[in-house]
């Protein structure tokens, strides 16, 4: 059947998303690269180009602090339709931005040295792209999958196989506090790592 396909010239379109939950105070900081991040995708109207960079960025520093990592989960859909793939981003996207705390706020006039620290972050990697990847079509709760997996994403982008990005977190702004409770009402399908 794939081979009928490739020979037909349909285009095969994964979307996924990916969770993963980092627990410690040292972990926090990636909230400022987060918000960087998103600060320079609106500058740039969502260049896709400038959000493959992000998300590069995003993934090496949460590589960097597995130690933190918690929990994980991942979902993701199989599209031969373009337009498909394109409502499943909008679903993923809309579901990710209802999250609790996952709006952040770019005009802050807070001092964050003030600001309480939480000692959890959830970050929401929504991606689409062209092709077959094991990596991340596969369930990424367990470290050594996860790994690979964050990995894949920084290579789909070198790639140039990325269609849309999305990155959402919880909380979105220092200061917000998100504890064991409300990770279990609002991020159910964690796994713990």
């Amino acid at each position: 059947m794939n081979l009928f396909r490739k020979m037909t010239g349909q285009t095969r379109y994964v979307v996924s998303r990916i969770f993963v939950h980092l627990s410690g105070a040292e972990a926090v900081p990636i909230l400022g690269i987060l918000n960087q991040v998103g600060r320079e995708a609106i500058e740039n109207d969502g260049d896709l180009e400038v959000m493959g960079e992000g998300l590069v960025r995003i993934c090496q520093n949460i590589l960097q602090l597995k130690t933190y990592w918690q929990s994980a989960s991942n979902e993701g859909e199989v599209f031969w339709n373009e337009e498909e793939a394109g409502d499943y981003v909008n679903e993923l996207f809309t579901d990710s931005a209802q999250r609790y705390l996952s709006e952040p706020e770019f005009e802050t006039n807070e001092d964050p040295l003030s600001l309480p620290v939480t000692d959890n972050v959830i970050i929401m990697i929504t991606v689409a792209f062209t092709g077959e990847n094991d990596e991340i079509e596969t369930d990424l709760a367990n470290l050594e999958a996860l790994e690979q997996g964050l990995k894949a994403l920084i290579n789909l982008n070198y790639q140039e196989r990325l269609k849309a990005i999305q990155i959402h977190f919880s909380p979105a702004r220092f200061g917000d506090q998100l504890t064991e409770d409300q990770i279990l009402l609002n991020f159910a399908e964690l796994i713990p790592l």
